[in-house]
């Protein structure tokens, strides 16, 4: 699909590269710089470099390939599965697998993992999501272990997602944070939506900013170096718990993107990922209209940090002079 548009007067020179991925949001700037190396995106019908500085007035030609359909395969990974019957499936996703294929992971995602379950059990699964996210009712990131619900067909879908959409659903989430905050418990409300400069971030800094309200509370205290808190969120959004825990002033450790590199050792301590784990996840049975609820105790990655965090405030604690 080609399509063209003239550099308005305000915008300041920069790289190309740079410019167009803050316009274009579904393409990544690698993709970009490669499609400008090969033609197919020019400045005033020119072919140029990733780093060719745009000013006002210049008419860029974007020629971006439509997309082939993604033949998703089914790949033998280990599923926990908390429940299923004919018309969901509840599991407890582990640190480190992406949920759904999208470039850099095609392979090796829960997707796959749900296709090959699938297929040997003989089980359906609900369409609506698209060939990409079969079953997707809502997920979570990478690093976030933790209970998900899967649709395996389009009514369960349908109603599940609107029980999301109305926020009736019960969640819990516990993360470990850097600090302590100062009130035990407290609400936190700040509207939130993609980052305007940095596009794989979001923050209040956006032109399209969601309400987004979180509720937290302390359960456990390491000292003054961190905090173990439970999280429920009253909404849903993108990298939520994340952001809203660093406007706090607390970041969740291991979380460089929100924290920076001060979250990834603590007290001499390697953070192996991001410390958030989606404990209990209710809600009401499409079908049978009856009460669910599940919850996973803490994966051993975050246990281990919880229990080396106490030792050593512990220790610091006894060393401190009466």
């Amino acid at each position: 699909m080609i399509t063209e548009f003239v550099i308005t007067s305000g915008e300041q020179p920069k790289r190309l590269d740079v410019f167009l991925v803050n316009r274009e949001r579904d393409i990544s700037r690698s993709a970009l710089q490669r499609l400008i190396e090969l033609g197919r995106i020019r400045v005033n019908e020119e072919v140029v470099k990733p780093s060719q500085k745009i000013r006002p007035g210049d008419k860029i030609t974007m020629d971006v390939p439509k997309p082939e359909p993604l033949a998703l395969k089914g790949e033998a990974i280990p599923l926990e599965v908390l429940f299923e019957d004919d018309y969901l499936l509840v599991l407890n996703k582990p640190a480190g697998i992406v949920v759904h294929p999208a470039p850099g992971n095609w392979t090796g995602t829960l997707v796959n993992a749900l296709l090959h379950h699938f297929q040997t059990s003989g089980g359906t699964v609900s369409t609506i999501g698209g060939k990409e996210r079969p079953g997707l009712v809502h997920r979570l990131d990478k690093d976030t272990s933790g209970v998900m619900v899967i649709a395996k067909t389009d009514q369960a879908h349908r109603h599940l997602a609107a029980q999301f959409k109305q926020h009736t659903i019960t969640r819990v989430y516990e993360a470990l944070v850097l600090g302590v905050p100062k009130k035990g418990r407290g609400v936190i409300e700040l509207a939130i939506g993609r980052d305007s400069k940095e596009r794989k971030k979001f923050s209040a800094r956006t032109s399209r900013p969601k309400a987004s309200v979180t509720e937290y509370h302390v359960d456990h205290r390491y000292g003054k170096t961190a905090a173990h808190v439970l999280l429920y969120p009253r909404t849903g959004r993108t990298h939520q718990l994340r952001v809203h825990l660093t406007s706090l002033g607390h970041p969740i450790l291991g979380d460089q993107t929100y924290g920076g590199r001060k979250v990834c050792v603590v007290e001499q301590i390697e953070i192996p990922r991001v410390m958030l784990h989606a404990r209990t996840l209710g809600f009401q049975h499409p079908v049978t209209s009856e009460a669910q609820e599940f919850t996973t105790l803490c994966p051993s990655d975050m246990e281990m940090v919880s229990r080396t965090l106490e030792r050593v405030s512990h220790g610091a604690s006894e060393s401190q002079p009466l």
